[in-house]
């Protein structure tokens, strides 16, 4: 897999003939983390499916203007997780009009052929799911992605003192409800 360093990708984003170079760099290197970070928000392998392109999407867009004040991984992933948020209003109100808008988190993920997690981790998916969208955010980055609270902060434009608050409180909620959930 090809890498690049950060001063490569403003340098040929510079130029057409430079996006058309990098981008496929940049899908490469960073596809599998960025469908994780998304799967882990939206939860459906075919919604991430598409979060993942329509990131893709706004990256190839806006690849341009990313002038590299931030890390080009932290660009990216701010613009997957709103993309994914984005997804997730929408859906939401889709939902309020759907007859299978009542179905557990768990019984969809155990359903989904591509879920290889038994009924707990469906659970804890639930449990995590059921946080507003911030908490559930920052529960994932920090859970999951073992991402520091300086990153975060760079990538959701929050303090540190509010990320480390939302991912206490969102770690009792999650507690919470697998105990109720056993």
């Amino acid at each position: 897999m090809p890498h690049f360093d950060e001063s490569e990708v403003i340098r040929l984003s510079a130029s057409p003939e430079g996006r058309q170079k990098i981008f496929p760099m940049i899908v490469d290197q960073y596809s599998k983390a960025l469908y994780w970070k998304i799967r882990s928000i939206v939860l459906s392998h075919d919604d991430s499916d598409d979060v993942l392109q329509n990131t893709f999407l706004k990256a190839w867009k806006s690849l341009d203007s990313f002038q590299g004040k931030s890390k080009f991984s932290t660009w990216l992933y701010r613009i997957a997780i709103n993309e994914a948020l984005d997804f997730l209003r929408h859906k939401k109100t889709l939902a309020l009009a759907s007859a299978d808008a009542d179905l557990s988190v768990a019984n969809r993920l155990l359903a989904d052929e591509y879920f290889d997690g038994d009924r707990s981790q469906a659970i804890l998916q639930e449990a995590i799911a059921t946080l507003p969208e911030v908490q559930r955010t920052v529960f994932t980055l920090r859970y999951y992605d073992e991402m520091k609270y300086s990153e975060m902060s760079e990538v959701l434009g929050t303090s540190e003192g509010a990320l480390k608050a939302s991912y206490h409180i969102a770690l009792q909620k999650i507690t919470d409800y697998v105990k109720q959930h056993e």
